[in-house]
């Protein structure tokens, strides 16, 4: 049997794909499940220093399980059931990756709709290749949202914005998207090639410093000014305490470029 998810971990990158591609890598429950169980483990592993999310054979994630929809109007599974299911286990594939305490990044080829466009911003930067495209589309199934668009849509388009996509339920391509600020980068010539750089940028980077910043940035997002720098300057005064900060005083003193070791 096809395992729902792979996960490679090399040089620091964990890339976990999505392995549905028949079924557009919807979000089932045996792949939720899995989503969740391989980022978890991945929080205790010193050898990752950055997490990928991409999907297999050209499609991001197509949503939800729409077999489990059937099966529901067909009456072959119990209304709470299908609620406690999205809940419990698309939902918490949604969070698992955005509680992720490590940069992340979503890689977006082909289709990121419903839970499955959730799930690409969830991530803390989302690239595009210029085949991508981006729906909030619940609607089309006669479904108000759910896995947390409530949450992470208005944090990234302003709520007005929000909204419109919501209630239009339009299917937005790379550029579109990346307009709105759904997209951070669109590299519409090499995906793959332009896409591994960034994440390299970032693997290679001083850990500590990018999780630690990733921490007061999300924190930030609902506390005064006051406060974020409070807890900023208690953040930084543990992270000068790391190699990387020795290194990267070290590298700008001596007019090179650092070498971090994640450390």
């Amino acid at each position: 049997m096809t395992e729902p998810v792979t996960l490679e971990v090399d040089d620091g990158i964990a890339t976990l794909s999505l392995n549905r591609p028949d079924d557009r890598n919807a979000l089932s429950a045996e792949m939720s499940a899995a989503i969740v169980d391989a980022v978890r483990d991945l929080e205790d592993r010193e050898d990752v220093r950055c997490l990928v999310i991409t999907g297999r054979e050209g499609t991001f994630c197509a949503g939800g399980d729409v077999d489990a929809m059937v099966q529901l109007m067909s009456g072959q599974a119990e209304l709470h059931e299908a609620v406690d299911r999205v809940q419990r286990e698309t939902s918490m594939a949604v969070r698992a990756v955005a509680e992720f305490p490590l940069p992340s990044v979503a890689m977006v080829d082909g289709v990121a709709y419903g839970a499955g466009a959730n799930l690409a911003i969830a991530a803390d930067v989302t690239l595009a290749s210029g085949d991508a495209k981006i729906s909030f589309g619940f609607r089309q199934v006669g479904l108000a949202i759910d896995t947390g668009t409530s949450y992470l849509l208005p944090r990234e388009v302003g709520p007005s914005t929000a909204k419109e996509l919501v209630f239009t339920g339009e299917l937005l391509d790379a550029d579109e998207a990346a307009e709105l600020g759904l997209f951070n980068r669109v590299y519409a010539e090499d995906f793959e090639a332009e896409a591994a750089a960034f994440v390299e940028q970032i693997a290679t980077g001083p850990t500590v410093a990018l999780r630690t910043s990733k921490k007061l940035i999300d924190q930030g997002l609902g506390q005064s000014l006051r406060d974020a720098q409070d807890n900023e300057a208690a953040a930084q005064a543990a992270v000068f305490e790391t190699h990387d900060h020795e290194e990267g005083a070290t590298a700008f003193m001596e007019g090179r470029d650092p070498e971090f070791e994640g450390r």
